[in-house]
This record gives structure tokens, sequence and C-alpha cells, in this order.
């Protein structure tokens, strides 16, 4: 499948902070959100994002994932995989997603999950959850994937994370 016509690309990323948002350990993340979602809405194939409560500087780290006020996360939706890789490769996102242990705990297990949806659909994050849910029992499949299921997928070949980082 691709994400030419009706599909698009959904995807989700879910961290675990070091500390709390307010804490000066994870101010250097917190300061960058806007800033770097701000270039991933002007990006090229950028389609859509789960938005905290816009207050400048919170980015979505409001949204918490079972009541954890530490573990946060990124749910996007792009046109095709090569937006999404170019966002994530090619842009200043790539020198914060260098920087993340720095930032976040080495979670145990999958935190990043893609899926195909169709156009104009906007998953909630209890989707997204239950997407990566899936790809932790099954692995790579049509439901739920990571970067190495796409073969238009190429730049994480060479800037991806390390088995000793969370993907």
């Amino acid at each position: 499948m691709t994400g030419n016509g009706a599909m698009h690309l959904a995807e989700l990323n879910v961290g675990r902070l070091l500390a709390p948002t307010d804490d000066p350990r994870v101010a250097a993340f917190m300061k960058a959100l806007d800033a770097v979602n701000g270039i991933g809405k002007r990006s090229p194939g950028f389609v859509w994002m789960m938005e905290g409560s816009g207050e400048p500087g919170a980015g979505n780290t409001e949204t918490k994932i079972g009541g954890d006020p530490q573990r946060i996360s990124n749910l996007t939706v792009w046109e095709n995989v090569e937006s999404l890789e170019h966002f994530v490769w090619n842009t200043v996102h790539r020198a914060f997603y260098e920087r993340r242990a720095e930032w976040f705990e080495v979670l145990d297990g999958m935190h990043f999950v893609m899926w195909w949806v169709p156009a104009g659909h906007r998953p909630t994050l209890d989707e997204a959850l239950g997407r990566l849910e899936h790809l932790q029992r099954h692995g790579d499949g049509d439901r739920a994937f990571g970067w190495s299921y796409l073969k238009e997928a190429q730049l994480w070949k060479t800037h991806g994370c390390n088995r000793m980082a969370a993907e």
C-alpha cells in the first residue's frame, strides 16, 4: 500500500521524559517544541497533528498516557512516507532526535508505529496506542509497522536510532 490517492500515513511516537515538563533537565526540549512542531506543520506533505492546550512551549505534553505526567506522545498524519521521512531526518527535528537521550528514558519495547489511514481521518490517541500494541504483539504488517516495512523509506537506514535507544 502507498500513501498516494486516498490514503495518508499516520504515525505515533511516545516517550517518557526523564523529569516533569517544568524541570530544568528537560527545559531545552520543552523550549524547542513550538519551533520543531511549527517546522513540521509547514513541511510539504504535512496533514494534521494532535494538539494539546495550545499553551506556548507545551506542545502536546498535556495529553498523558496512562495518567503518567512524564509519558508524552506525538501523533501526526502525512501525505506520504517521503514527507514524514524528510521532516524527521532533513530538518531541525533530526538534531533534537539525536539528543533524545538527554531528555527521555530508554523504553522497553517499541514506542513508534505507523499505519495508513483514509485521507481526512484524524486518528485518536487510543486508536494510535492500539496500533502500537498491535505492532508490539504481531510485528510489522499492514495494520501497524515501522520504517523497515516501508520500501519507500530510505533515510532511516543511515539516520535511524541504534538498538540502545527507542525507535
